[in-house]
């Protein structure tokens, strides 16, 4: 009689679970494209992280697991006040997870859906701490690829920091943008890389400015609905209206040149952001 073989049942990843009899979840904190964020406890340190859950569908290529795991290796290379510290990245019954630091506050993007357009005061100090955290991730030597409202926390505290490497990749990496590994938000995505080509720290600066203009105008420049018309928009349309930008304007036009040679550079953005005169109510006392 032939041997009949059964594969094990799936992991059931639920609250309470124990992943590696270390890390005990607590609750889902969200979703994304690339995995799930819980919030969990350290059994061994006794304190509460959050641990990414890397899933992706079953006919996932190997090109696009390992694309998905270079979210742990590069925010591991980083030690930035600006950018989520990771602690471990572990393997439990076939899946990986990555452990981070566990944020207060809320996202960029809870803060626009609940309150609105930030004022311009408070998005030029935004900006400076995420070009902080880029010319980080810069000189790792790596491209984030994925800067966007929803990736940007904004802590209680006042820190400002960059999440979520889901996508991250080398500088020098050819394979980035293959078909199936293309991921991230359209409507922050680089026209480069939405056409398919190389990518480097320039996307990021681009990514960047697409990010400040929903931040203080309220929505994405490029917008069009559908991922398909959005993407074109991204290519070839000019901007969405500026009406609250005031001085930031002009820095956030000069990110979003669709010719990255034309784009303004880490340090020339921390220069212009730093020449503007606008102050908050609190840099005013």
């Amino acid at each position: 009689m032939a041997t009949v073989v059964v594969d094990p049942p799936p992991t059931v990843v639920a609250p309470g679970h124990l992943v590696t009899g270390r890390y005990r979840l607590t609750m889902l904190l969200g979703r994304g494209g690339m995995g799930r964020v819980w919030l969990g406890e350290d059994e061994l340190l006794r304190r509460r992280v959050a641990l990414k859950h890397m899933v992706l569908p079953a006919h996932a290529s190997e090109h696009v697991r390992a694309t998905a795991l270079a979210e742990a290796r590069a925010a591991a290379r980083l030690n930035h006040h600006n950018a989520v510290k990771v602690y471990d990245v572990i393997e439990d019954a076939g899946d990986h997870w990555i452990v981070m630091e566990l944020l207060s506050g809320r996202t960029m993007a809870d803060a626009l859906r609940s309150d609105g357009p930030l004022p311009a005061a408070d998005v030029r100090r935004i900006a400076l701490h995420l070009v902080d955290a880029l010319r980080a991730v810069h000189r790792a030597g790596l491209v984030h690829s994925d800067v966007k409202p929803a990736n940007v926390q904004l802590c209680d505290d006042g820190r400002v920091v960059l999440m979520d490497f889901g996508i991250a990749a080398a500088i020098d990496d050819q394979h980035t943008l293959s078909s199936e590994a293309l991921a991230g938000s359209p409507a922050y995505m680089s026209p480069e890389r939405a056409r398919g080509d190389a990518v480097g720290p320039a996307s990021d600066l681009f990514s960047l400015g697409a990010t400040l203009f929903a931040a203080v105008e309220g929505k994405s420049p490029f917008g069009a609905g559908d991922p398909f018309s959005t993407l074109v928009a991204v290519v070839e349309a000019s901007p969405g209206p500026f009406v609250n930008a005031g001085p930031l304007r002009p820095i956030i036009e000069a990110l979003l040149a669709k010719d990255p040679a034309d784009r303004l550079t880490v340090d020339q953005t921390t220069a212009a952001l730093q020449r503007q005169p606008v102050e908050s109510e609190s840099e005013r006392k």
